[in-house]
């Protein structure tokens, strides 16, 4: 069986310093853990739609880095002199959500599939599609697959990861 193709080159979506591929899961594989641990991101301040004039213009902190108060840039909004309140930072949706602990850094945005770039554990996979290139799907395991960070059994719900499951520490198989 073919492992796929490489389309990052060796180059992208691989940690250099362990030559270990990031992997890629979609999250309802682990939704429980994932909804449990994981948190959102929010946009920076000046990402921020003005919810005067629709987002014409972007929002100035004026707050010196707290989201207390924002002026939008639009020649609309400037003119008024109005400072927007915290309201529009409070009501805006997460741009993705994270998970760092435990030696895992992991992230998921709009697409549901979770990019694992750090992990004390990997396992080995076929590559991903040219959308995630030099990553690997951990749900395409394959005995000869490169090694690709992974989530320890513990994150599953039969407490049984779908994949074998290695300690990067020390290459030893992980039961579970």
């Amino acid at each position: 069986m073919s492992k796929g193709i490489d389309y990052g080159m060796g180059k992208t979506n691989i940690d250099h310093k362990t030559g270990i591929r990031y992997g890629v899961i979609p999250q309802n594989d682990v939704l429980q853990a994932w909804a449990d641990d994981s948190e959102a991101v929010y946009p920076d301040p000046e990402m921020i739609e003005c919810p005067e004039c629709e987002g014409s213009g972007t929002m100035a902190d004026t707050s010196g880095g707290t989201p207390e108060g924002f002026t939008c840039d639009c020649p609309e909004c400037e003119g008024s002199g109005e400072v927007q309140d915290d309201e529009a930072y409070e009501n805006s949706e997460p741009t993705h959500y994270e998970y760092t602990q435990d030696g895992y850094n992991a992230t998921c945005g709009d697409d549901g599939d979770i990019f694992i770039t750090k992990s004390p554990y990997y396992t080995r996979a076929k590559f991903c599609s040219p959308c995630a290139p030099g990553a690997c799907y951990l749900r395409d395991y394959i005995e000869d697959g490169e090694k690709a960070y992974c989530f320890g059994h513990d994150w599953f719900e039969d407490g049984k990861a779908p994949y074998p499951v290695y300690r990067v520490a020390d290459d030893t198989l992980v039961e579970a």
